[in-house]
């Protein structure tokens, strides 16, 4: 590939979008395709550590600022990580990206979804995901595969939680041509064998 592509993995915490990831990169793997995996927040390097903060700290963190940790985390990770790989050829699949702001902050919290919109091409310096998939889960399910010991944002509260998952299928519907929505309560070989079949269809 002269040009790499970009997959970013979204969806509610439980859906089992890392475990499909991975599942793809191995397939990716032996159809001889160079793969990165990375993720948002905590990249490797720098973003591990702001998503220590993000996740696990204890005091009070404003709406804004939570989302311009999220969108520091993010341009680093693009211009280190991402943008090198793509100008290398190789496929990079991100386990979530600029949908998952969108969809927490802009629905989840009610922040200005313009506003986050405008960010986001600012973090990313308008380098989009070539595909998306979207991993759609209920949220009792959700919580129940997520357990007892949640970090901060998966205690939000089901409401939050609720208005997060609307958000990402709105998103779907207006961009359906870059976001795919695949039932996460199927099993993992029949998901695994859709997110193929969405890569083979898009690439």
């Amino acid at each position: 590939m002269d040009k790499g592509l970009f997959i970013t993995f979204e969806g509610a915490d439980g859906c089992g979008k890392t475990t499909q990831m991975n599942l793809l990169a191995e397939y990716l793997k032996k159809e001889g395709y160079e793969v990165v995996i990375t993720r948002e927040p905590g990249a490797k390097g720098l973003g591990e550590k702001v998503r220590d903060i993000l996740l696990n700290y204890n005091g009070p963190v404003s709406d804004r600022c939570e989302s311009f940790l999220f969108l520091a985390d993010r341009a680093q990770n693009i211009d280190v990580i991402v943008t090198p790989a793509i100008n290398d050829g190789k496929i990079v699949l991100c386990d979530r990206h600029i949908d998952s702001t969108v969809a927490y902050q802009g629905y989840g919290r009610g922040l200005d979804i313009e506003r986050i919109n405008m960010l986001n091409n600012i973090a990313t310096n308008g380098i989009k995901p070539d595909l998306t998939i979207v991993f759609d889960i209920d949220v009792k399910t959700s919580m129940q595969r997520v357990g007892k010991e949640k970090d901060r944002m998966e205690s939000a509260g089901i409401e939050f939680h609720n208005r997060v998952r609307t958000g990402y299928l709105e998103l779907a519907k207006h961009f359906p041509e870059r976001i795919k929505v695949v039932d996460a309560t199927d099993s993992i070989e029949n998901i695994n064998k859709k997110v193929i079949e969405i890569f083979k269809s898009h690439n």
